[in-house]
């Protein structure tokens, strides 16, 4: 049997890479017949890893992480019938039954069958299940025929795997924040959060014909990245408030949808942007989205916070202007996006070159030994989607 590596969080600030179990097809005590068993392409660190990693979140030492994956199927239990052998395919976050009463209505980030606690699951993540993250050399992934999305042409697939590795999470994500914004054609949006998630959702924009897209942050580097694929930014560390920076590239203080990217260790604005304020971004988007507009909130937002600026904090509840949205008559979308619904025609989309989501994200590909480093510079801000590479696939 090969041997399997996986990333483990081990406390506040510290990952290592440790020898893990080579995953079997079973859960619990029984034999998992529906689920697959993959080696592991790629597998990305994501942005909401780093909150568990920084210790704000109630995640347990020993967690192997890792919710974003790509792989090759080398083993299937016996009720797999469309996935085979040596497909390659794409993982949804979410892990999904396909047969509860939310996934039957394509809400798959909130099954009913798949984590105890409560509705929704997803691969090594707090309070989501439990199960076996995916920033290793192999995993098993359950409901193979229902969750997973296989590539049509393996070669062409590969070539494009940079792209493709996106589909997991973060450009599903990106592009369900700007739908349940209301982005269409012609349409002025401000996405705040220049990581890979709003840097994601600002390419979504684009694919959907907005007019201008907008994306705030406080790091110039991300603002940078940004910029290179043609988006207006503002930099939320200006003294100047995000609507007067806005009126100054629309010539009004508001846009049609906006986007939360950023979620709950958001910082404060201006002469404030060194202190964390939760509740700053999903004011901000309040003050600046148009009555009657809606603001998609694809950002993260926990019930428990250990690291939280206040016991409310803590707790999840923030001083949020729910009056201001009301007068303004806006539509919140919250929650984790339900990859499913999206995820087959963002392929399409990169198969077929309309959108560029690597460039967009500035995907840097890693080995997984390298996934500790990454984690520090990806911690530090950096422009950078990273990406690991466990038997050194996407090199070769």
């Amino acid at each position: 049997m090969a041997s399997n590596r996986g990333v483990a969080y081990m406390g506040p600030g510290v990952v290592e890479i440790q020898s893990i179990d080579f995953p079997k097809l079973e859960l619990g005590n029984r034999k998992c017949e529906h689920g697959v068993i993959l080696k592991i392409v790629s597998t990305n660190i994501c942005g909401s890893d780093q909150h568990m990693v920084r210790g704000r979140t109630t995640a347990p030492k020993g967690l192997v992480l890792g919710h974003e994956i790509t792989g090759e199927v080398i083993e299937s239990g016996r009720d797999v019938e469309f996935i085979a052998v040596g497909d390659l395919v794409s993982v949804p976050f979410n892990i999904a039954c396909g047969r509860c009463r939310n996934c039957k209505e394509r809400a798959t980030g909130i099954c009913l069958n798949v984590n105890p606690a409560r509705p929704g699951a997803a691969y090594g993540y707090v309070d989501m299940g439990g199960w076996v993250g995916g920033q290793a050399d192999y995993v098993m992934v359950p409901y193979a025929d229902f969750n997973l999305l296989k590539f049509p042409n393996k070669a062409q697939a590969m070539s494009k795997i940079r792209d493709l590795t996106c589909l997991s999470d973060i450009l599903p994500t990106g592009y369900h924040g700007a739908v349940s914004a209301g982005v269409g054609p012609g349409a002025t949006v401000y996405v705040a959060g220049a990581g890979p998630v709003g840097l994601a959702c600002a390419a979504a924009c684009q694919l959907l014909g907005a007019a201008v897209v907008i994306v705030g942050d406080l790091i110039p580097e991300r603002l940078a990245q940004a910029r290179s694929f043609g988006c207006e930014t503002v930099d939320v560390s200006k003294d100047a408030s995000v609507g007067d920076q806005i009126a100054q590239i629309l010539k009004v203080p508001e846009v049609d949808c906006a986007v939360d990217c950023v979620g709950f260790e958001a910082r404060g604005h201006g002469h404030d942007a060194k202190t964390e304020a939760p509740a700053t971004v999903l004011n901000s988007l309040m003050t600046i989205c148009r009555a009657g507009g809606a603001l998609g909130i694809p950002g993260l937002y926990v019930t428990d916070d250990p690291g939280g600026v206040d016991k409310a904090a803590q707790h999840g509840n923030l001083s949020i202007r729910i009056g201001l949205g009301w007068a303004k008559s806006h539509v919140f979308t919250t929650g984790q996006c339900p990859v499913l619904k999206y995820n087959r025609q963002l392929m399409m989309a990169i198969l077929h070159d309309k959108i560029k989501i690597a460039k967009a994200v500035n995907v840097t590909v890693v080995k997984l030994e390298e996934a500790v480093q990454g984690y520090k510079d990806f911690d530090k801000g950096a422009a950078k989607k990273f990406v690991l590479d466990p038997h050194g696939s996407i090199a070769a």
